[in-house]
């Protein structure tokens, strides 16, 4: 990360945009809860002065902290203009980037912050721009000094941080996870944003880039340790939870099995297999899911379809899109759960040849996923970078939330804010 003296410590880039806003809200929560003498220098950054002001101004209404407005930076870039973006990166240590779709967007942030010495969170989703930053930019990174951290929202600090944390909590050598979402909505129902249906569009749509990716990369298996794990049906009941569920489709996979790579070759920790789905209800609730879902997925397979449920969203989201996103009762009125099923082995009893005999159920919970929780994921995990810099992996590079944080106490940060992290049960069978 850069050394010497920068004016902003962290700037918000993207703070007029919908998630923008609700990070910068986030920044400013931290920074007024502080210590006066413990404040850190930040800045906002985006096209227009007038909306960053306006934000700015909504925040400090919303906090009772009339002086927010003087007290925060503020810089004009455009993603058009790589030149500002150079100087928005000049001027800080940490970038926030929170401009997406990032497929489209992200990378000229990720290209600025590196050739200027910058560390760069985002909260992508995006398996495809998450690996292909990896593949193209970890050594530039790693040269440099700088941290470039991916998914640090709700995708997929949860799913990644939450295998750690099983895997901390077990008496034994955890082996294997399945992570289960379950979102919680109120009377008011759930919404998705118009940047967050693009990008679930052009993600799915373009599977096969990723897919020669992750071919070109050459890369040697993970080593299986103990049983396989077993994947699921498609559809399938969880008695556990008292309710069928689906794979997940989001990127926390990725993002975790990434994790367990890094962490097996680079600290030689035993990798832990991993599987994620997200719960669905009863089997009414299944059967909708699969006709949107099949749907969906029909669709964004040609480019007439993409142009299609991109330009009328409303015809295609079965009710679940706006263009606003959600407003503030559904906001207030939603949150999730994620609960991680582990197994393993005891100290001492063999992996080769024997199930496991240890079993643990954890849990990650938190207010709304896409606009509270992830904020507090964001600002947490960059309080972490710049207070913690001596536990992160040594000399930057490209990184998972997991490969970055493994050693920090990010998990207890998260514990404060309201994103709790729990053992349900565990037991030796």
């Amino acid at each position: 990360m850069a050394t010497e003296q920068r004016p902003f410590h962290l700037v918000v880039f993207g703070a007029s945009g919908f998630t923008g806003q609700f990070v910068t809200e986030e920044v400013a929560r931290e920074q007024v809860a502080m210590e006066q003498s413990s404040r850190l220098p930040w800045a906002v950054a985006g096209r227009s002065k007038e909306k960053l002001q306006q934000v700015l101004e909504k925040a400090a209404l919303k906090l009772g902290r009339p002086t927010l407005s003087s007290e925060v930076g503020i810089i004009i870039c455009d993603l058009s203009n790589p030149a500002s973006l150079d100087e928005m990166a000049k001027k800080a240590t940490l970038v926030l980037n929170c401009v997406g779709p990032y497929r489209f967007y992200g990378e000229p942030v990720v290209k600025a912050c590196i050739e200027n010495g910058t560390s760069c969170i985002d909260i992508c989703g995006e398996p495809q721009f998450l690996e292909q930053m990896h593949a193209k930019y970890h050594e530039k990174a790693a040269e440099k000094g700088v941290y470039i951290i991916g998914s640090s929202g709700f995708d997929s600090i949860p799913a990644d941080l939450g295998v750690l944390y099983t895997r901390n909590q077990m008496n034994g050598t955890l082996t294997a996870v399945e992570s289960f979402l379950t979102i919680h909505s109120g009377p008011e129902g759930l919404c998705i944003h118009d940047g967050t249906w693009k990008s679930a569009i052009y993600g799915f749509g373009d599977k096969g880039t990723l897919r020669k990716l992750r071919s070109a990369s050459c890369l040697k298996p993970v080593p299986i340790v103990g049983s396989k794990l077993k994947r699921r049906w498609p559809v399938t009941y969880c008695r556990e939870l008292n309710s069928y569920s689906i794979p997940f489709l989001g990127s926390d996979m990725s993002v975790v099995k990434r994790t367990q790579r890094y962490l097996h070759e680079n600290l030689q920790d035993s990798p832990v297999q991993y599987a994620a789905y997200v719960t669905v209800g009863g089997i009414t609730s299944v059967i909708k899911l699969m006709f949107a879902g099949l749907f969906f997925l029909f669709f964004v397979k040609f480019s007439i379809g993409r142009h299609l449920l991109v330009k009328f969203p409303w015809l295609f989201s079965f009710g679940y899109f706006s263009k606003q996103g959600p407003t503030q009762k559904q906001i207030e009125g939603s949150s999730f759960t994620m609960t991680f099923f582990g197994q393993g082995y005891s100290h001492g009893f063999s992996t080769e040849k024997n199930k496991p005999n240890i079993r643990i159920c954890t849990q990650v919970k938190g207010p709304e996923a896409g606009y509270v929780a992830t904020p507090i994921a964001m600002v947490q995990a960059a309080m972490t970078l710049l207070n913690d810099a001596s536990d992160l992996p040594k000399g930057g590079g490209v990184f998972t939330p997991g490969a970055a944080f493994s050693r920090t106490k990010l998990i207890d940060r998260l514990n404060q804010h309201g994103i709790e992290f729990s053992v349900i049960s565990s037991s030796e069978v």
